[in-house]
């Protein structure tokens, strides 16, 4: 058993698009927990989406951070947090099984996207647009990858499965710290390197990500207070990624996806 859990704060369209992708291809052996984080935007339409789910409605807006800290609270298995403003692609939580259990000193595993930093594909580091052909794409990646699973120095929050020995062993995320978000899954991931945990990529699956659909409207951005936070709790951090991004480990095996790929690779207009 495996809890997919959808933190949500207003942004009605988005959610529907994912609510939908969970409905067309289900997930097995899977609890979906919807949080609605005291939206004020009326979701009960889209919530509906998915009868099966549970619904979850905090009494007040806890933020990002407290709102997964209740969803880590409410299980006892393996959590993947997913971003009410993504699209999985079909297979996608298969995929992320099994990378999850192909070593033991995984904690944490993130696939690709078209917006998730140093997980972004075909182009690194910037957002992509969206593949035109999202079924299509997930078939490709799940004939040709290699099933890599490079190492990460940390997961992208906006998809991320986490083994719950993992979360059993480090704790929650640290709401005292960095209260409604940006920065607690460094945090936490830097946590779990220091007992010796590992964080992946999942080369074989792929999650679109809008990016920012609950968090900009709030005014709350990245590279802030709570990235000077972050760094006073880790001063390796930023050299820490620095040296990845330098490095490019993951370099040849996006050339190699890319090229298997190449004509489902939507070109953008800049």
């Amino acid at each position: 058993m495996i809890d997919v859990v959808v933190p949500i704060f207003n942004a009605l369209e988005a959610l529907k698009r994912c609510l939908r992708a969970l409905q067309a291809d289900p997930p097995q052996d899977a609890r979906i927990v919807l949080i609605n984080d005291a939206s004020t935007e009326d979701l009960s339409g889209a919530l509906a989406i998915l009868p099966s789910a549970i619904v979850v409605h905090n009494e007040c807006n806890l933020g990002f951070v407290g709102t997964v800290n209740v969803a880590f609270a409410m299980s006892r298995h393996d959590v993947v947090l997913l971003n009410s403003d993504t699209v999985p692609a079909p297979g996608w939580l298969d995929q992320m099984r099994v990378c999850a259990a192909s070593d033991a000193r995984i904690a944490t595993v993130t696939p690709w996207s078209n917006n998730a930093e140093i997980c972004s594909f075909p182009t690194w580091l910037k957002a992509n647009p969206e593949p035109e052909d999202l079924r299509q794409w997930a078939r490709l990646l799940l004939a040709h990858a290699p099933r890599a699973y490079p190492s990460l120095p940390t997961a992208v929050g906006f998809c991320m499965l986490i083994k719950r020995a993992a979360l059993d062993q480090v704790g929650f995320f640290d709401a005292a710290t960095f209260g409604r978000g940006y920065g607690e899954e460094n945090d936490f991931c830097m946590r779990l390197s220091g007992h010796g945990w590992k964080h992946v990529l999942c080369d074989s699956t792929y999650v679109v990500h809008q990016g920012g659909a609950s968090f900009l409207p709030l005014g709350l951005r990245p590279n802030g207070e709570n990235y000077q936070r972050l760094l006073a709790r880790y001063p390796g951090y930023a050299r820490l990624i620095a040296e990845f991004i330098a490095l490019d480990p993951m370099a040849a095996l996006r050339a190699e996806l890319q090229q298997r790929l190449a004509h489902l690779i939507p070109v953008s207009d800049c």
